[in-house]
Order: C-alpha cells, then sequence, then structure tokens
C-alpha cells in the first residue's frame, strides 16, 4: 500500500503544529537554531529530533540499485540502534515525568509493540538461516561448475539438481517457510543469567509458533499509533512526541526487514499515516514509497523477499539454469566461455551474501538485546520514580 500522500518537505520543526514542543510557550522556532533560553529538555527533544531526520536522510540518499542491499539494511539497523541509544538518554534524563499521565500510558503501549517488535526479530533471525541454506546450493552449483574443471555432462546434472534444489527453497515465503523448523531464541544462552528481568515476556519473544505472522505482527505494532494531541504534548513538556517518534522508527525498522528478508506470512500492506509535520516524516514516506514500488516490480511480486542479494541469487541461478538446459555436449569454446562467465556472476553474488550475512546477523540480534535493555531499564526507571513520589 502506498504510503500516505505528502508534498514537499519540511524543513524546520517550526511546521510541527506551530512548534508543538513549544506549545506551552506558544512560540515557534527552528529544529536547527533553538531560541536563546529554550529549556535543556527542549534542547534534548529537538536533537532527538533531528537524529532521526538525519539518519532517515540519509538512508533515502543512497542510489536505487543499493536500496535493500545488505549494506543498506545494516544502515538501517544503524540507524535505529542510534535513534534507540538518543530515546534512552532522553527518557534517562527526563525519569520524573515517566509516570505522569499521559506519559504512563504512551511508555506502556511503546513496551507493548517493543515486546512485539521482538519477534519479528526472531523471524528475521531465521530467514537469514533460509538464505545459509541457499548458501550451501550455490556452492554445490560452483563446485559441479569450477573453471579448471573440463566442463562435461555429470557436472551439469549436479549443478541442475543443487539449481533446482535452490528455486525450490526460494519460493514464496508462504510456501517455503510451512514447514520451516521455528528459530532458536537470540538470547537462549543468557536465560539463567536474565530470566527474573526477561522472564515475563519470554512466552512472547524467544520463539514464534508456526502460525505466527510477520504481516499480522506488523499490524500490531503500528494498531493505533496516532500522533499525541495539543494538551498531551503540553502535559508531557513535549517527551509524548518523543515516544511517537520512536514508536515510528520502530514500525519501520520491523517493516523494512520483513520486507526485504525471507518470513513467515510477509505482508508490505502496513500504512504509514504520519504526517509531513514531523521533519522526519518526509524521508520515512520516502522510504516507504521507494520500498513499495520495488516490490510492485514484475520480477519482485513472488519474491520471498526483496533483499538486493536475494534478486541477485535468482536472476543469476536462472540465467544459469536456461543456459544448462541448452547446452549439448561436448560444449564448444564458445558456450563453455559464456558458461564460465554465468558461474562467475553467480560466484561474486555468493561471495556477497557470504560476507555481509554474519554481519547482519550480529545487528539483528544486537536490535533485539538493544530492545530488551531499554524496555527493562524503562520499567526500572518508571518504578522508581514512583518510589520517590
Amino acid at each position: 500500500m502506498p504510503a500516505t500522500e505528502f508534498q514537499g518537505a519540511a524543513s524546520s520543526f517550526a511546521s510541527l503544529g506551530r512548534s508543538l514542543l513549544s506549545i506551552r510557550r506558544d512560540q515557534i522556532h527552528s529544529m536547527e537554531s533553538p531560541i536563546p533560553g529554550s529549556t535543556n529538555l527542549e534542547s534534548e527533544l529537538e536533537s532527538f529530533q533531528k537524529v532521526v531526520s538525519d539518519g532517515f536522510n540519509d538512508l533515502l540518499q543512497t542510489d536505487t540499485s543499493e536500496l535493500l542491499s545488505i549494506s543498506w539494511i545494516r544502515k538501517l539497523l544503524d540507524v535505529f540502534l542510534c535513534c534507540q541509544d538518543e530515546f534512552r538518554m532522553l527518557m534517562f534524563n527526563n525519569k520524573a515525568y515517566l509516570n505522569r499521565a499521559p506519559m504512563d500510558r504512551y511508555f506502556s503501549e511503546y513496551f507493548e509493540r517493543s515486546v512485539k517488535a521482538l519477534d519479528v526479530c526472531n523471524a528475521i533471525r531465521d530467514g537469514l538461516e533460509q538464505i545459509r541454506s541457499w548458501q550451501k546450493q550455490l556452492e554445490i552449483v560452483l563446485c559441479a561448475l569450477d573453471s579448471n574443471k573440463s566442463l562435461g555432462e555429470g557436472h551439469f546434472r549436479r549443478a541442475k539438481k543443487a539449481l533446482a534444489d535452490l528455486a525450490i527453497g526460494m519460493l514464496d515465503d508462504r510456501d517455503a517457510n510451512a514447514h520451516a523448523h521455528r528459530n532458536r531464541s537470540f538470547g537462549r544462552q543468557n536465560v539463567h543469567r536474565d530470566q527474573r528481568s526477561l522472564g515475563h515476556f519470554r512466552s512472547l519473544s524467544w520463539s514464534v509458533s508456526r502460525s505466527w505472522s510477520a504481516a499480522r505482527q506488523l499490524q500490531a505494532i503500528g494498531n493505533n499509533l496516532v500522533a499525541p494531541r495539543a494538551t498531551e504534548v503540553m502535559a508531557s513538556s513535549g517527551l509524548a512526541i518523543a515516544v511517537y517518534t520512536m514508536n515510528y522508527v520502530l514500525l519501520f525498522v520491523m517493516w523494512a526487514l520483513v520486507a526485504a528478508i525471507p518470513c513467515q506470512d510477509r505482508g508490505l500492506g502496513t500504512h504509514f499515516s504520519v504526517t509531513r509535520q514531523y521533519i522526519w516524516a518526509v524521508p520515512m514516506l520516502s522510504l516507504h514509497e521507494r520500498i513499495v514500488e520495488e516490490s510492485k516490480k514484475k520480477d519482485r511480486r513472488s519474491a520471498c523477499g526483496l533483499l538486493k542479494e536475494i534478486h541477485e541469487i535468482a536472476k543469476c541461478a536462472r540465467h544459469l539454469d536456461e543456459l544448462a538446459d541448452s547446452a549439448k555436449f561436448p560444449l564448444t569454446e564458445e558456450k563453455e566461455e559464456e558458461v564460465r562467465q554465468r558461474v562467475l556472476k553467480l560466484g561474486l553474488v555468493h561471495e556477497a551474501v557470504k560476507d555481509g550475512l554474519d554481519p547482519l546477523e550480529r545487528q539483528v540480534r544486537e536490535v533485539f538485546h538493544r530492545i530488551v535493555r531499554s524496555r527493562t531499564e524503562g520499567l526500572g526507571n518508571i518504578g522508581g520514580a514512583n518510589s520517590h513520589n
């Protein structure tokens, strides 16, 4: 579903509903140039909004050919971790507000969304394991059609069997994941150490069932995600906007991961209804539209994931399979050279995946644990604030 229509670009924080952060003073000031005498909290809030905006603007500058590549997904996760750190510090520095209305409700809802995001991380980890299984088939093909061998009919039979297995494995996720073994937890090795602080949401986050749906999970994360009212902004001294912003960062990042990586019941229909009044909304909505447009391309519609490397694997494997089908033995020099060129391209894709998957999985793991720590600390801060009241 295309992103909400918007026009132009928001260049300053003044556009945000006549500067909602400053509503209590009824003044307008820009993001880039805070007015003299603004409070530390206002400066922190503006800084957080700018970190989010800069991060998404940076992601938006990516060339179309690199959008949704492993390197771009890693960059996206870096942006998330940076936003998460800024958000964590903002809340830590303003703990006194956390147990007051409306912040108590906003935080409760944010933490619920965070728990749902942990399931997405686990599902994405399974998707990375699935891509690793494809790697093994690619290795068989590359070994069978090794450039140092004189290629014969037996080599092609072995390669075609691996290509057929690969094609089955890369079916649309609704079919390919129907019998998938559910994942091992990112944090299972730490269960005993962390069970007291984390046990209250293990049932939701340490595994996902076969009936679990990425599309439904994204819908749950996005449900009732509405901008705070002016009275709520004033009552929270602007912190309600920060929580709303972080909710949208969380939603977008989880949606992009599901769009890119194979997982159960993927769906790109998540609606982003945020308005362009927020300075980070324009780049976020632009990225949403670009990814949705990518998914509509003819050769992407039935893909099990929009990751660039998945597309490259499928394309190289298809071309090589077609070439193998037309091969007659003994091969002519021209045909053998064509095969070797195709194998070379497949080898380059294989190397890109091999080199990129481990660092990407480590980042997804870090996102998982950072969400856990943020939630645990947030609950602790709220409890600490209550104990001093």
